[in-house]
């Protein structure tokens, strides 16, 4: 569907309610040219974790924890074991 808008003053568009509280994406094109696309995206400093080689190791990590529940430690246990 194509429609006309107005941008406003302030540089706004307004894309309806539909699409209120939603990220987009915005590709200028060329001068004068964007592509919208709505979606949720990953934060830059987010982005190293969807890499497959981090998903695999962040599964295992999980996995490894269901396995082994917690346990109450003994404190003076582990200063002697870190001592040695």
């Amino acid at each position: 569907m194509t429609t006309i808008k107005m941008i406003s003053s302030k540089g706004q568009l307004d894309l309806g309610e539909e699409y209120s509280d939603r990220q987009v994406l915005v590709e200028q094109v060329e001068p004068g040219v964007w592509l919208i696309k709505v979606g949720q995206f990953i934060p830059d400093n987010e982005q190293w974790l969807h890499q497959p080689h981090v998903k695999t190791e962040l599964d295992e990590a999980i996995s490894w924890a269901q396995r082994n529940p917690p346990q109450s430690s003994d404190l003076d246990d582990l200063v002697k074991r870190v001592e040695q």
